[in-house]
């Protein structure tokens, strides 16, 4: 080397290279102000399908979770800000930035002892309980479970019994009278009508479909949907529904939405306590502040001090009504 010193002005700035290269690294990051808001509708290994906003016309979206969201749980129905390529075309790929907070959430864990939860639907507005009158037989507690799982979420339920030209669905529609709960009856004696009263109450509204394996939900996206083509399964031998339908998926409608849900065997309420439940019916959500700690809402004997029973003495509450939220509690104990 030379001994005469290297010559530089003050501007003559060296920076030190990573180890992984010579930029230098930063903490900042991209506000993103250009994305665009959109709505995940299918999930599939890492990859999140969605459906933007700003044209609705449009191919849907297929993205990937960006670095700085690390972890972030994102489900059918989250509201996301979508960056990137979003063309739509095969083999494109953009980033979910941003997921925003949730309205209303549907969730179930696998039974009830089980801590880990299962989040089915984000932002649904009504949850449509799709349970047959025959074949397979209808099951109470299972849409008692539903019910408990609507209220605690926030979203509305609706009771939509379908195979209504195979037996009388008023007994089974009449345990719910008391909950003032809409209910829709749909089957090939009244193809048409069903299908409208359906149609209305899912009209402007995002509506997630759940119940057993063979009940029918398929068979009614395919109504609602024709273009979807969901494949539909006949009812095994055994009274059990095989599963035609292996994750939720969001599907357009004239003016609103329908997540199909896989077909479910069990509806675990871990995550749910009764006052969450209670909490739901508006008339009811402060009577519970004077019961005491620990209330399950059940009445004598499990909870002679409840203060719902107060009310069915002063007149306030009709005892059927307070005698159907109880049913739907008894799916907590």
């Amino acid at each position: 080397m030379s001994g005469r010193a290297r010559e530089y002005d003050e501007t003559d700035v060296r920076v030190r290279p990573g180890r992984r290269g010579s930029r230098p690294r930063s903490k900042r990051r991209p506000d993103h102000a250009d994305a665009s808001m959109a709505m995940v509708t299918a999930v599939d290994r890492g990859r999140w399908t969605c459906a933007p906003d700003a044209d609705p016309s449009k191919p849907p979206v297929t993205a990937m979770r960006a670095r700085e969201l690390g972890r972030t749980p994102i489900v059918v129905g989250d509201r996301v800000d979508v960056v990137g390529d979003l063309t739509g075309e095969t083999d494109t790929l953009a980033r979910i930035v941003r997921v925003t907070e949730r309205r209303t959430l549907l969730r179930r864990t696998a039974d009830d002892t089980d801590a880990y939860e299962r989040v089915i639907v984000a932002n649904a507005d009504r949850l449509i309980i799709v349970t047959a009158v025959a074949d397979p037989v209808p099951r109470s507690g299972f849409v008692d479970r539903c019910l408990v799982a609507a209220y605690a979420g926030g979203l509305t339920p609706v009771l939509c019994l379908t195979k209504s030209d195979l037996a009388d669905p008023a007994p089974f529609a009449a345990q719910y009278a008391d909950l003032d709960l809409p209910v829709v009856i749909t089957g090939r004696d009244r193809p048409e009508e069903g299908l409208a009263a359906l149609g209305a109450e899912m009209s402007g509204r995002v509506c997630a479909l759940v119940g057993h394996s063979g009940v029918g939900k398929s068979t009614l996206v395919n109504a609602l949907v024709p273009e979807a083509d969901q494949s539909t399964g006949r009812v095994s031998g055994v009274g059990k529904g095989r599963h035609t339908t292996t994750g939720a998926i969001a599907l357009p409608l004239a003016d609103g939405w329908v997540v199909d849900t896989p077909g479910v065997r069990s509806f675990g309420l871990a995550h749910v306590g009764p006052d969450d439940v209670v909490a739901a019916f508006g008339d009811l959500a402060t009577a519970i502040e004077d019961c005491p700690r620990g209330c399950g809402h059940l009445g004598p004997p499990a909870d002679p001090e409840c203060a719902l029973d107060d009310l069915v003495s002063a007149g306030a509450l009709a005892p059927g009504r307070l005698g159907a939220l109880r049913r739907i509690l008894v799916a907590l104990s």
